[in-house]
């Protein structure tokens, strides 16, 4: 059977898998009238992903879930895949950086976003925090890319697929220039690799936020009882 890959077309998720298949010459379909938060509360879709979380890829073999795990098993099809690496110490740097770009990048962004979108509470110092822990990961990978290219070797990886992706919310919903121009390098990679030809077929066009998305009016801080008083 093909390739079904349960998910939105625009996602940060579904770009990485369907970039990851370009590269490859590897197929995958999306599910045809897939609906977010339908397709995915069905019995049918819980069977392969118990927690009804998206993407899922629908094999021959059974369904495969968590967006980094499709992307490894699309890039793996193709035998001898120069995204992998051709030797241990390699192929263990690619999987060093895919997990740094998940839980340094990803995660932080995602925590700086959600909030700002309703998707979980809203608190200040919070969001202060994983800014700071953003910025920290955002050092460390600038000064990486100050030597480097691409984050292994002298070709692009899937380490460089899923990094790019997980920097995509970021580049154009929240960080802006003002907040990317301390990271020149890192500036520099994600526009080289949007636009690249297999990253372009998927993505399109990519535009930086002129203004990091407004926190949505429920999700403000109220003020207590007594800041509220006139004075």
């Amino acid at each position: 059977m093909a390739l079904i890959l349960h998910a939105r077309r625009t996602n940060k998720n579904t770009y990485k898998i369907f970039i990851t298949a370009e590269y490859s010459g590897v197929e995958v379909k999306l599910a045809p009238n897939f609906e977010m938060g339908v397709s995915n509360k069905t019995p049918q879709y819980l069977k392969m992903n118990p927690i009804g979380k998206v993407p899922v890829l629908e094999t021959a073999d059974g369904p495969i879930f968590e967006s980094n795990a499709v992307a490894r098993y699309v890039a793996r099809l193709k035998p001898d895949n120069a995204l992998y690496g051709s030797s241990l110490i390699v192929h263990a740097q690619i999987e060093q950086w895919i997990d740094f770009s998940t839980l340094e990048i990803d995660g932080n962004i995602n925590d700086w976003y959600r909030p700002r979108m309703g998707q979980a509470p809203y608190h200040p110092p919070v969001e202060e925090f994983k800014i700071s822990a953003l910025k920290r990961a955002l050092g460390a990978l600038n000064t990486h890319l100050a030597s480097n290219k691409y984050l292994v070797g002298q070709s692009l990886t899937l380490a460089d697929i899923i990094m790019t992706c997980n920097l995509y919310r970021g580049f154009t919903r929240l960080m802006t220039k003002s907040f990317t121009s301390e990271f020149p390098h890192v500036e520099r990679y994600f526009w080289a690799l949007v636009n690249e030809p297999n990253f372009h077929k998927i993505i399109g066009e990519v535009k930086q936020t002129e203004a990091t998305i407004p926190i949505l009016p429920q999700q403000k801080p109220k003020e207590s009882a007594k800041q509220a008083q006139p004075k």
